[in-house]
């Protein structure tokens, strides 16, 4: 089998992840409750009306507080979901509500919940730079939903959740990359917008 290159997006993914999964329940614990903290300080002074998150897999960073405390300020919450192997779309979702088995091990709102269009995106993501550039998991759900969302008139503010050590120098973008407007870590957030959205 040929030797993944390290600076290629599938070397970088899995560097990240090593080191993601490398971190001790201690260092984990501290990491989320910064991540939710500093997230839920970023969301304070925005208005909107829907919000979506997801629930953890593996060893994401838990955005559950975060999606807590939207539904407390009187937002809607929405999840991903999935219509097929390639459309993703965000469906309704409050605490409690059914969910149904879904791919990578994830949960998801079943087909009666209505699909939703959210004004903030939670994303997660396997690696990260800099410029805004993240790296999912490899199947672009998350590019083509947004960029559906988008050629609709929808523009969402996209907010993505890491762990510091997640970070890498540079990723190499493609077109079809969607690039965050904000990320929160455990050691603070960066906005790529520039703006007060």
């Amino acid at each position: 089998m040929p030797e993944i290159p390290a600076t290629s997006k599938a070397g970088l993914r899995a560097a990240a992840l090593a080191r993601r999964d490398a971190l001790d329940d201690e260092a984990r614990r501290a990491a989320d409750a910064a991540i939710a903290e500093s997230a839920m300080r970023l969301l304070e002074p925005l208005r909107f009306q829907c919000l979506s998150g997801f629930l953890p897999i593996r060893s994401e960073c838990d955005p559950r507080p975060v999606m807590d405390a939207a539904l407390g300020r009187g937002a809607d919450v929405a999840l991903p979901a999935f219509i097929d192997r390639e459309t993703m779309v965000f469906r309704s979702y409050s605490p409690g509500d059914p969910l149904v088995a879904a791919g990578f091990g994830t949960r998801e709102p079943g087909a009666g919940a209505a699909v939703v269009a959210p004004d903030v995106i939670l994303m997660p993501l396997a690696a990260f730079d800099r410029s805004g550039t993240r790296i999912g998991y490899g199947k672009g759900h998350y590019d083509r939903a947004i960029a559906t969302m988008r050629r609709a008139g929808r523009d969402p503010l996209l907010v993505g959740l890491a762990f510091s050590v997640q970070e890498v120098d540079r990723i190499p973008a493609e077109p079809h990359d969607v690039r965050l407007d904000r990320l929160v870590t455990d050691r603070g957030v960066f906005d790529f917008r520039g703006d007060q959205s």
